[in-house]
């Protein structure tokens, strides 16, 4: 039969992101060892919290004092202004001459080859006054325990870069749809046991909103530098990292950090194509991811639909599918009753990751609802990149036009 052919051949790609979300979740997901080692006692190290900053006025104020807030820790908060036409060096300024702790800084123009933000947290790091460093993105809202927590978490684990996953504020319906996406593929696919036991750059991960580390790591991966012409910090600085014989990690930051990226359907589009090609958009990922994807998300909801369509209608396109139809006598109705239940369990399987995500990181169920549709858009994004660095078309992001960079 063919529908017990095509679920048959659809039962591996399902059950793959979907077993693996399911262990996966627990090792993302912070323990009881990382909160209960929060006894009130200062940390010794101090944090230089590293903010680039361009055109982020909406967002920097709450940004900078949701850090100057943090317990248990002596934090400095310096800004990188770079090049913001928007009113942000004026809120830097004032908010450091009610703060000592608060440090604006104007970057210097962007040289040849260097990515803006890349560039930015380069000088950064040359200004920090503490060795322990936490960069985050200007639109990243830390919760008051979360340096404390997750400093804590890198000493107890002893790896040389620490990254963690906001809880992603979504508001307009592509944010609901798109976003959560980035921890489907993470979590779906990444096998976060073998990345913990190995330094493997194959297994570098993480999320650009946030990284921790210590200056003599930083300093031996290459710093910023490494990575100096990528868009896609995420990958890349764990990358760089990891090539350089250090370890890396990332874990689930839904209740240490808020971080809303996109505020509109545009700005969605464009930050899903500007790194694509940098990861999944690649010439050597994109055609298996997209079966990968295809396979797991978008067909066993179009197998069901297909199987429910026979059924309710019949007719010779139903029965040519094997016998699955309102009109046609079938000598195995029971057959007919366990394909059909196969290809159901498929499409539970199928949407499972989205739906366990909804609950554990609080995202919107429109997109666990949608999530098919999601993944084909998401697909979409990825040929239409992957076209674009093809015909050489550069993409705009903040302003400025830049080819993603190869480096490292």
């Amino acid at each position: 039969m063919i529908w017990l052919l095509v679920a048959i051949i659809l039962v591996p790609l399902v059950a793959l992101p979907a077993a693996m979300f399911a262990v996966n979740v627990r090792l993302f997901m912070l323990g009881q060892s990382d909160v209960s080692g929060v006894d009130g006692s200062r940390l010794d190290a101090a944090i230089s919290v590293l903010v680039p900053a361009r055109d982020e006025a909406a967002g920097i104020e709450a940004c900078v004092r949701a850090a100057l807030a943090s317990r248990n820790v002596d934090v400095e908060v310096v800004v990188m202004d770079d090049g913001s036409t928007d009113g942000t060096d004026e809120i830097v300024r004032r908010l450091a001459t009610q703060d000592d702790r608060v440090v604006y800084c104007q970057g210097k123009t962007l040289p040849e080859g260097w990515n803006g933000k890349q560039f930015a947290c380069w000088q950064l790091s040359q200004v920090a006054r503490y060795d322990r460093m936490a960069f985050i993105d200007a639109d990243v809202r830390l919760q008051a325990d979360a340096l404390e927590i997750l400093s804590r978490r890198m000493d107890r684990t002893g790896v040389a870069l620490l990254s963690m996953f906001p809880h992603q504020e979504t508001g307009t319906f592509w944010e609901k749809l798109l976003i959560p996406m980035m921890h489907f593929v993470l979590l779906g696919y990444l096998p976060m046991a073998r990345m913990r036991a190995s330094d493997s750059p194959g297994f570098a991960a993480g999320c650009g909103q946030f990284f921790l580390t210590d200056r003599d790591a930083y300093q031996t991966a290459g710093t910023h530098e490494a990575i100096r012409g990528s868009r896609h910090d995420g990958v890349k600085l764990p990358r760089a990292y990891r090539t350089a014989g250090l370890m890396t990690d990332v874990v689930d930051g839904t209740h240490l950090a808020q971080c809303r990226m996109y505020n509109n359907a545009a700005e969605v589009f464009r930050g899903v194509l500007k790194n694509a090609t940098e990861g999944i958009a690649s010439s050597r990922l994109i055609v298996p991811f997209s079966i990968l994807l295809i396979g797991a998300s978008v067909a066993p909801t179009v197998l069901l639909g297909a199987y429910v369509w026979a059924w309710a209608w019949g007719g010779d396109w139903g029965g040519a599918w094997g016998g699955a139809s309102g009109n046609t006598a079938s000598v195995l109705p029971a057959v007919d009753m366990a394909i059909g239940v196969m290809i159901v369990g498929l499409f539970v399987m199928s949407i499972y990751p989205r739906a366990m995500a909804a609950i554990v990181f609080r995202q919107s169920w429109t997109g666990v609802i949608l999530h098919p549709i999601a993944v084909a858009v998401f697909i979409l994004l990825q040929w239409i990149a992957w076209l674009q660095s093809l015909l050489g078309i550069q993409v705009a992001w903040r302003g400025r036009v830049e080819k993603p960079g190869t480096s490292t």
